[in-house]
């Protein structure tokens, strides 16, 4: 593998913190926030508003070199719940421009995931249980349709039977992401990612356990593969060349008889020969065990990593790897160690917004807040000599004076 493929460029700065050029984009380094579905989206058409906008920019201002969008439905039966984003209309188009311009601003990428949920559709949101909407929540005033998918198997006792997809169907739904990847061209997003992970429909399709199917879509692994695979080809022809493209695999399904690894790397081969630049790597969500989105894969710190790891080296491709990365030597370990290219961040970011600048000061850097945005940096350089005899230049307090 080449030293460009494990990011060695020579520098005495630590990995974590050397940028990353892919295609036509250079991050200023190697964290990125991933996808975190939030159910806010408004309403009417399913836009982002003001709270994306806060909740997104906060991460541009944390020093994070790419912000991800969460998941947005490519069409409106695509939707996972009511309260979800979509770009399946110009509308939405307008509404991510103010968005992808502050964080272009604030020298950040900004990435949008696109998705079609499949037969996971028409699920209530997280703080819901993740469980499907039913006749009686629809008499309640909340939005039902009937979810479609490879074939018409449930995600389990008690969720919708979806409808099977027809041959035709199957062949439209690259059209209807290509569309969706345009107009996210057009909202001036840097990345496009395209989700095939969790249990959502192009992941439903890949796995044996909801795709039934026995036509060209269906059957063995490489007809599992044939949908999606489609749409990749599709969309990387039609984005920019310049642009990169990202796929979120679940890498296992985490049950019986499911989508393993090496199926895993097989994919993997196949989207590096259409295009792909990074394999984002999950795992889980193809049961609805403790929750539709739940994984039923042991979880411990940086669980993903050997997946990325795998991935990376038997596919010859760069990865993303999310999952429990908690401290920055942990981060700058995995690089260093050959096992990603990219780290997501996402619910610790949640926890501090900010942690991509403080793990630069655990690592040797920012010493004179300098990597900060320059209206707070000013202001903690300052604070810096105030406080020296009693706390460290973080704020830690270092004693306390006697009272």
């Amino acid at each position: 593998m080449s030293d460009e493929l494990h990011g060695f460029n020579g520098s005495g700065r630590p990995l974590l913190f050397q940028p990353l050029k892919i295609r036509g984009l250079e991050l200023k380094n190697r964290l990125a926030v991933p996808s975190m579905v939030q159910f806010r989206a408004e309403q009417p058409g399913n836009r982002a508003g003001d709270f994306h906008l806060a909740h997104l920019g906060r991460f541009a201002l944390g020093g994070f070199s790419l912000v991800f969008v969460e998941v947005t439905a490519v069409e409106e039966q695509g939707l996972n719940s009511e309260h979800d984003l979509g770009i399946w209309s110009d509308a939405q188009v307008e509404c991510f421009k103010r968005l992808t311009t502050f964080l272009k601003r604030e020298n950040t990428a900004s990435a949008i995931q696109l998705s079609h949920g499949g037969r996971k559709s028409a699920t209530h949101k997280a703080q819901r249980g993740f469980g499907p909407v039913t006749e009686e929540d629809a008499k309640a005033g909340h939005k039902r349709w009937l979810p479609v998918a490879p074939a018409a198997v449930p995600v389990a006792e008690g969720w919708q039977v979806p409808r099977q997809l027809t041959v035709a169907e199957c062949k439209a739904l690259v059209g209807t992401f290509v569309a969706a990847a345009k107009r996210a061209v057009a909202a001036g997003f840097d990345v496009v990612e395209i989700l095939m992970a969790h249990g959502y429909l192009l992941s439903s399709f890949v796995s044996p356990i909801s795709n039934k199917r026995d036509d060209e879509y269906g059957g063995d692994r490489a007809g599992r593969m044939r949908l999606p695979l489609e749409i990749v080809e599709a969309v990387r022809r039609e984005i920019p060349e310049s642009m990169p493209l990202f796929v979120r695999v679940s890498a296992l399904d985490g049950a019986p008889n499911g989508w393993n690894m090496d199926d895993t790397v097989v994919l993997a081969h196949e989207l590096k020969k259409r295009g792909v630049d990074i394999v984002s790597i999950s795992s889980g969500g193809m049961t609805a065990i403790g929750g539709a989105a739940s994984s039923t894969v042991p979880r411990s710190l940086g669980f993903h990593v050997p997946y990325a790891e795998r991935v990376r080296k038997e596919a010859e491709i760069k990865t993303m790897v999310a999952g429990i990365i908690l401290e920055a030597q942990q981060a700058e370990e995995i690089l260093q160690n050959g096992q990603a290219d990219i780290i997501g961040i996402a619910r610790q970011a949640l926890l501090n917004p900010n942690v991509a600048h403080h793990w630069a000061h655990d690592l040797g850097l920012n010493t004179e807040f300098e990597n900060w945005p320059y209206e707070h940096g000013w202001w903690l350089e300052r604070r810096k000599h105030t406080i020296k005899d009693f706390a460290s230049p973080r704020g830690e307090i270092l004693h306390r004076a006697k009272t």
